[in-house]
């Protein structure tokens, strides 16, 4: 696994989930405290207004705890959260920090993407070039492909998993994915797109 990159779901997550849902506090603190960094690096893809993420993150976590008598135990933790915060700030379409997707024109700055390599990964020039190359390249994909991207070599989620997330079929991630790594290879041997995707980080 990356260093640094967010693991798998654990099956504490299963444990503290199930705990929270039968009204322990001490679970959902905890389920609290190991997922807002998360979620709150997630909702800042969409807006640049942190406070407001920061706001919606707290909103959720508050929504969860009252609905939870009704929340199944069977859902994917962290998948289930990015995917309720991703609704819950869509909802907030009104607010000046979200870029909507019916505004055609600034749709594709909807979903901000921030990078940074491992040191051990820059420590010659050629190796820092191609990474700012690779770097340009992301940045000019349409929205949902950088959004995909993110999900898939980030957060290091599998394909049902984004697509609950992104609301789209489980095919719709695979072709926006397929079509994202197309757009790169363009420009990339399939060998070094490969390695500065599991090296660079988001």
């Amino acid at each position: 696994m990356k260093p640094h990159s967010q693991p798998p779901q654990s099956a504490d997550d299963d444990v503290l989930w199930r705990q929270f849902l039968s009204g322990n506090v001490a679970a959902f603190e905890q389920l609290m405290s190991s997922h807002f960094r998360v979620l709150f690096h997630y909702g800042c893809k969409f807006s640049r207004d942190k406070e407001f993420v920061k706001d919606s993150v707290q909103d959720l976590f508050l929504h969860l705890w009252e609905k939870r008598e009704n929340l199944s135990a069977e859902v994917a933790v962290r998948p289930y959260m990015m995917a309720s915060l991703r609704r819950l700030m869509h909802r907030s379409v009104s607010s000046r920090s979200w870029v909507g997707e019916e505004n055609t024109e600034q749709a594709d700055e909807a979903f901000d993407l921030e990078f940074s390599v491992e040191q051990q990964y820059i420590n010659n020039e050629s190796t820092l070039v191609r990474t700012r190359q690779l770097e340009k390249l992301l940045l000019e994909l349409p929205k949902r492909q950088k959004e995909v991207i993110y999900l898939k070599y980030f957060q290091e989620l599998d394909r049902e998993q984004i697509s609950e997330i992104m609301a789209v079929s489980p095919q719709t991630v695979s072709n926006l994915l397929q079509i994202a790594i197309k757009q790169l290879k363009k420009h990339w041997k399939a060998e070094f797109l490969t390695f500065f995707l599991i090296h660079l980080f988001i």
